[in-house]
């Protein structure tokens, strides 16, 4: 006898044959019921597979971004390099401006050549340049292989968030891209831990710990390549790019792998979308897209990706300088501290992520935004009279990024899922290098300033700037954002392919 789930299985794939053949005129039109296909699917080891493949990416990041913190310290104290203050601020400066050109140059390239591609290429480059780090001579060096980095690192960021979006069905999207967005926590902890050991002078000499925790990123990226081959293109994007017999191949795949949702029966016919397949999408039709025909969205794009961009950063970069210089932490004890921190951060998304599929977009992101500066603005106040300690400051700041953090990747999500396929990646580009040029660039230096004065009401001040920045965005969000949950992307935002 044949298990039911093999049954029902095998039944997707026979539907979909019958129901969704690709039929293209002479002019270049094709109509296909793939995206329909692909939202009415239940969760699968397919998609399982493609969340591991791309959330260790966001591993990576945190991984990156933790050291380049934590490494000050030794970085300052290597034999080799000797780097003054000024030096390590011009390469943390370097590997911001290659994440934001980075993020600008490949997405870009991932609308005009594919979101597989790019994985590979963006892959490539994070892995070279950090091992290449690990061999640096000079300051020249590390900043020029701390740029590529970045470059490496931003470009994921597109293509990444493009291809969640495109291959998760649409009851799930929500959570799964937060969770993703979130595991950058998962990295951050497992570079807080790898400091704390690589950088205690009784295991290894100062100037060999701190490359080999650059070797360890360059060792979880030549994962990550392995894991890649398990994705596919996106069919979504191969129907519009002239490859839909590729695309149709791709989704037969998947269906033979994954069963229906109980609400689409196995003989259902799926509804088909007329698209005018192109070679790539001109930038002044970009341009048109995002600025004018998608005015609004592209506010509150650019509204919820600053603002949280700022919170995070500013707090983030600046977590141990408010530890040593007002609680007298140790500078080689910050690790511990940033682990709680990290847990905070990697359990909001996971834990409220499927209320942004349920109680929906606009809600959620209104209360993650909302309660993260409220709770903000109140831990301030507690900071700035004297009375939290290191532990309690820590907790504080746990309990505000377990709503900031799904906050933040809300951010991501809505940018993503709220404008046409054909502007997607680069519409991501562009918000985040906004976001974080404006969260990367202002909020440290801000903070960092405030903490110099050594004045709890100045640093009070700030975050009191930073918290009504959240509760503008909670607002903004609110009055404004696409109730995007549980919907096809081609319903949230239309293919500029699309032909009536």
């Amino acid at each position: 006898m044949v298990p039911k789930a093999i049954r029902h299985g095998a039944a997707v794939g026979e539907s979909a044959s019958i129901s969704a053949p690709l039929k293209q005129d002479s002019d270049g039109v094709v109509e296909t019921s793939i995206p329909a296909r692909l939202d009415c699917l239940r969760w699968g080891g397919f998609h399982t597979r493609v969340v591991a493949a791309l959330g260790i990416t966001w591993i990576l990041d945190g991984l990156e971004v933790t050291l380049a913190g934590a490494l000050s310290g030794a970085l300052k104290e290597s034999p080799t390099l000797q780097f003054s203050n000024f030096d390590v601020g011009l390469a943390n400066s370097a590997y911001l401006a290659g994440a934001v050109l980075g993020a600008l140059g490949f997405g870009w390239l991932t609308d005009r050549i594919g979101r597989k591609k790019l994985f590979f290429i963006t892959l490539a480059l994070y892995l070279t340049a950090t091992a290449a780090t690990a061999l640096s001579w000079n300051v020249a060096s590390y900043a020029l292989f701390r740029f590529l980095t970045g470059a490496g690192i931003g470009g994921e960021y597109t293509a990444i968030n493009s291809t969640i979006q495109e291959l998760v069905p649409a009851r799930y999207r929500g959570w799964t891209d937060l969770v993703i967005n979130g595991s950058f926590w998962i990295g951050a902890a497992i570079g807080a831990v790898a400091a704390i050991v690589l950088l205690d002078p009784n295991v290894l000499a100062p100037d060999l710990g701190w490359r080999l925790a650059y070797f360890i990123g360059a060792a979880l990226g030549l994962i990550v390549f392995v894991m890649r081959m398990w994705i596919p293109e996106s069919p979504r994007w191969l129907m519009i790019h002239g490859r839909p017999d590729e695309a149709h191949a791709i989704v037969d795949d998947i269906e033979r792998a994954s069963t229906r949702h109980s609400d689409h029966p196995a003989d259902e016919v799926f509804p088909k979308v007329r698209l005018k397949m192109r070679s790539h999408t001109p930038l002044g039709e970009v341009a048109h897209t995002l600025f004018t025909r998608y005015r609004k969205r592209s506010l509150v794009g650019l509204v919820l990706m600053a603002s949280q961009a700022f919170f995070y950063n500013a707090i983030f970069f600046t977590f141990a300088l408010v530890l040593t210089d007002f609680f007298g932490i140790p500078a080689n004890d910050v690790g511990w501290y940033i682990l709680p921190f990290a847990a905070g951060n990697f359990l909001g998304p996971l834990l409220l992520g499927r209320l942004f599929d349920t109680l929906g977009r606009r809600m959620m992101i209104m209360v993650t935004y909302g309660v993260s500066g409220i709770l903000l603005a109140l831990s301030g106040y507690l900071f700035s009279i004297g009375v939290l300690t290191a532990q309690t400051q820590t907790i504080a700041w746990m309990v505000i990024f377990f709503f900031a953090s799904p906050a933040a990747s809300a951010a991501y999500l809505t940018v993503s899922e709220t404008f046409p396929l054909e502007v997607r990646a680069l519409a991501i580009a562009l918000f985040y290098a906004i976001g974080t040029g404006i969260g990367g660039v202002a909020g440290p230096a801000l903070f960092g300033a405030l903490i110099d004065t050594g004045s709890r009401n100045s640093v009070f001040a700030g975050y009191l700037f930073g918290s009504a920045l959240m509760i503008v965005a909670a607002i903004v969000a609110w009055k404004y954002a696409i109730a995007a949950e549980r919907k096809s992307l081609e319903s949230v935002a239309r293919p500029l392919a699309f032909v009536e």
